[in-house]
């Protein structure tokens, strides 16, 4: 018969608590320079670091070695991965930086959900995402064929199965798409359309996309608590304006159309 060892520390898999606790217990846990960032979701844990203070990298790795270690954890390099982005607009080339020691370099990455490239391409994303929606296509085909689904309850099903999963995010990586992005999706909400699936009066991705952004900054602009609020810029400082506008903050002259807030702070704008 074998001791009992006591259990000093764990967590169960899949326990509802867990993200919690790793929030709470990862709260300390800071970046050794203050220009970078760390952003802690659930128990995803990612370390931003901007090209100015790309020689913090191996500290920074050190340093969250240390804090685990200190924590009753491990940071596991083999599951860590690396991922360098460039901006493809830049003419000049870029020298990247030497691959740091026991962690895999990338070329893209799952980031809660979105798949982003090193060229902050969307084109990943959307392949795997087209791919994702259509195995629920004969599912449908299933309920419509051996069970008898009426049009109205399939299509029900649809939106909450297929357009919530191409609507996931969908704030946060629509202006990295390009209009070769686009097409594959319209073209799986048209294949719905034709299948019964989708109505043809139901809105387009574009719509959901631009929909879903504008519900997303009322929210931001409304509640100084949500996550996004320290995104936005100052409010304006004179009183008066050429016409209305739907929020009073001060317009950013390097703006990036790409990005959500600096798209929805200009849309309409002038």
């Amino acid at each position: 018969m074998s001791a009992m060892i006591p259990i000093t520390a764990s967590i169960v898999q899949g326990w509802a608590v867990g993200p919690a606790l790793y929030v709470v217990n990862a709260a300390d846990l800071t970046t050794v320079s203050s220009t970078n960032h760390l952003v802690k979701y659930a128990d995803d844990t990612y370390l931003i670091i901007p090209a100015s203070n790309i020689g913090t990298r191996a500290d920074e790795l050190d340093h969250i070695e240390r804090w685990s270690a200190v924590n009753n954890l491990k940071l596991n390099r083999r599951k860590s991965t690396e991922i360098v982005f460039v901006d493809s607009r830049r003419r000049r080339s870029v020298v990247l930086p030497s691959p740091l020691s026991g962690v895999s370099r990338v070329s893209s990455m799952k980031m809660l959900g979105i798949t982003v490239t090193e060229t902050l391409s969307m084109a990943e994303h959307v392949k795997a995402l087209i791919h994702n929606c259509a195995s629920s296509l004969y599912a449908l085909r299933v309920l419509r064929s051996h069970h008898g689904l009426n049009d109205a309850a399939l299509q029900t099903v649809y939106r909450a199965a297929v357009v919530t999963r191409l609507a996931y995010a969908i704030s946060a990586w629509w202006g990295f798409t390009t209009a070769d992005d686009c097409q594959p999706i319209e073209r799986f909400l048209r294949h719905g359309t034709r299948s019964g699936f989708y109505r043809s009066d139901w809105p387009s991705v574009e719509t959901l996309a631009e929909d879903a952004a504008d519900v997303l900054f009322r929210r931001v602009l409304r509640s100084e608590n949500h996550l996004l609020y320290t995104l936005l810029p100052d409010k304006n400082s004179h009183g008066y304006n050429l016409h209305d506008r739907r929020h009073d903050r001060t317009l950013v002259s390097n703006h990036d159309q790409r990005n959500f807030i600096d798209r929805q702070l200009h849309k309409h704008s002038y």
